[in-house]
């Protein structure tokens, strides 16, 4: 005689479509897509404050978690509260499954940013810039123009600098909206004649055809003045935004000597990334694990990210190379995007709708 199996009450199956439905979004957005939200300006205009986006792990492959142990669908915290998500306990080695391609250069990526170190890698906030400098590419700024092995870069199509400008006139927040600039990408001295702006080189131009504006100049920092905070942190090389390098990305296998202008452009990342013990820089030499260090070799890739608003992005300029193992994915296109400035229905910017991101 068959036994018919107890019909599940409506609370177990809404349970276990649950619990379903969460599996199942854990699984999607380890392996194939993630969402992200473009929280700053340092991509503008090519990616604008507001974008939602989605990140494919499946271009470079699927990194396996570093973390295991976390809440699922969380990041840091559990939502809305100041409580970790994870414990660190199990840490997993760094694999990676295979993808379609590896990181190409001018790819737009999404990676953990590399000197939040209270957190494991795979934790780590994430970040959103340009790869302007793969594996064995030498990365130098000249007068605010990006040479990679020494020929001119590229340049995004819609990648913006800052302005300094004068008037004859206040300009208002409609004013300066008219030339496709935001009243977050402008600065008003106090006579009200003089401003900064950080807009495109196209709007630029519609900027200087109107009446009100006496003068225009790129707003660029003088080369040999070595600016706060530039990697690596060291006032000998007197680099700055404008005028950075040359500087040789470090690739997996890669061997360089370690002269003391070396020990200088990569001693941080040999200790903070390479997974050494000890690493100690003593009269311009490098020890390892107590032993000096003649000629090194990398191994893991680093890439070289830049933001497309090159006078407003946090990038690798300040905080060094990017790691293989904190890449995240390839920025693949947008989903929906959302302008903080409109109100109603004039917020969702309808032309960027399923935009890819190039």
């Amino acid at each position: 005689m068959s036994k018919t199996k107890p019909k599940k009450s409506a609370f177990r199956e809404w349970i276990d479509a649950l619990a379903f439905a969460i599996v199942a979004a854990s699984l999607i957005r380890w392996l194939l897509l993630e969402p992200f939200t473009i929280p700053t300006a340092s991509m503008e205009k090519t990616l604008l404050v507001g974008d939602f986006l989605f990140v494919s792990k499946m271009h470079y492959g699927t990194r396996v978690p570093k973390t295991p142990l976390q809440v699922p669908l969380t990041h840091q915290k559990i939502w809305g509260t100041e409580i970790p998500s994870y414990t660190d306990a199990i840490q997993l080695p760094y694999f990676r499954l295979p993808g379609f391609t590896t990181v190409q250069r001018n790819d737009v990526v999404v990676f953990n940013y590399p000197v939040e170190f209270e957190y494991p890698n795979d934790l780590k906030t994430n970040y959103i810039k340009r790869a302007v400098a793969i594996p064995g590419d030498e990365i130098e700024v000249r007068e605010g123009e990006l040479f990679i092995n020494k020929e001119a870069s590229p340049k995004p199509e819609e990648m913006q600098y800052s302005y300094e400008i004068t008037t004859n006139r206040s300009l208002t927040v409609d004013f300066l909206k008219d030339y496709g600039i935001n009243q977050e990408s402008f600065y008003a001295a106090p006579d009200g004649s003089r401003y900064l702006i950080w807009t495109t080189a196209t709007n630029l131009e519609k900027l200087k055809s109107s009446p009100v504006i006496t003068s225009v100049k790129k707003s660029l920092q003088p080369k040999g003045k070595g600016e706060s905070g530039i990697f690596p942190n060291d006032t000998q090389l007197n680099w700055n935004r404008d005028n950075y390098g040359p500087l040789l990305v470090p690739g997996e296998n890669q061997t360089i000597e370690m002269t003391p202008e070396n020990v200088l452009k990569y001693a941080f990342t040999i200790e903070k990334y390479e997974g050494h013990e000890q690493v100690v820089v003593k009269d311009g030499s490098l020890f390892i694990d107590g032993e000096k260090v003649e000629r090194y070799t990398f191994q893991q890739n680093y890439y070289f990210m830049m933001g497309d608003n090159r006078h407003d992005s946090l990038d690798s300029r300040y905080w060094g190379f990017v790691p293989e193992d904190h890449v995240v994915g390839k920025a693949w296109f947008l989903w929906l995007s959302l302008d903080k400035f409109e109100s109603m229905f004039s917020k969702i910017r309808w032309n960027r709708f399923f935009k890819g991101i190039s």
